[in-house]
């Protein structure tokens, strides 16, 4: 991505940069690139784009050819200059930045501290958690309330790892982001009150994590990192 912003501040000609805050009302946007871009030249599907986007968008406007980047952190000011200003993105992709990861699924998880794009600390583990029984009768209550207690004291363990290692990072953490199933991650913050400080510093959930180990892991850094560019141009150009 970092390429692709020098080759991009390289360029000769005319051109617009535009970057909308995260959190930027799709009325707003729609009124900046109505004012600033060439509204005829737009997809028309851009404004939902980038009114969708959690962390913002830088918007590159030169005609024949123009860039929409939605990067994988918060933009946080808007701004508007004359030609290809790429340092505002470049600045924001170029932190250290320190992340806390927690992937959990039933029965197994993985905890990982990252500082820029590389992995500092990690802990990987599983706990017995039984598949859920589809017998009838007082077997299958007897057996959902074993399988509950094996949850509680899963959660607990994990609880007790995430602790050790991000509680060490806890005041200079700049985001936590989890992955793996979603009632497991809102059962583990449930149970686990530790987690609660870090309300206000979740990046993002990633849903479509599979089975955590360190591999999954360290898969999940580069998901983290990724920055999603769209692209067009007219033809011929």
């Amino acid at each position: 991505m970092l390429a692709f912003l020098d080759k991009l501040a390289l360029t000769e000609g005319q051109a617009i940069s535009l970057y909308l805050s995260q959190g930027t009302p799709q009325a707003r946007v729609e009124n900046l690139l109505g004012q600033v871009l060439a509204t005829a030249d737009i997809p028309p599907d851009t404004a939902d784009v980038v009114a969708s986007s959690r962390m913002g968008a830088a918007v590159f406007w030169s005609p024949p050819r123009t860039y929409v980047v939605l990067p994988p952190f918060p933009i946080t000011e808007e701004y508007i200059a004359n030609g290809y200003d790429v340092e505002p993105l470049r600045s924001l992709l170029s932190q250290e930045l320190l992340i806390g990861l927690v992937l959990i699924r039933l029965g197994a998880y993985s905890i990982g501290i990252c500082q820029g794009t590389e992995l500092i600390d990690s802990k990987t583990g599983t706990g017995l958690v039984h598949a859920r029984h589809k017998k009838g009768g007082s077997s299958q209550a007897r057996f959902a309330r074993r399988r509950r207690k094996e949850i509680e004291q899963f959660l607990e363990r994990v609880c007790g790892r995430v602790r050790e290692h991000i509680e060490p990072h806890a005041r200079s953490l700049d985001y936590l982001v989890y992955g793996g199933a979603k009632t497991t991650i809102l059962a583990l913050c449930k149970q686990c009150p530790f987690l609660r400080q870090f309300d206000d510093r979740i990046l993002r959930m990633l849903l479509d994590v599979s089975e955590p180990r360190k591999a999954v892991l360290e898969k999940a850094i580069g998901t983290i990192w990724s920055t999603d560019v769209i692209g067009w141009w007219e033809e011929g150009s």
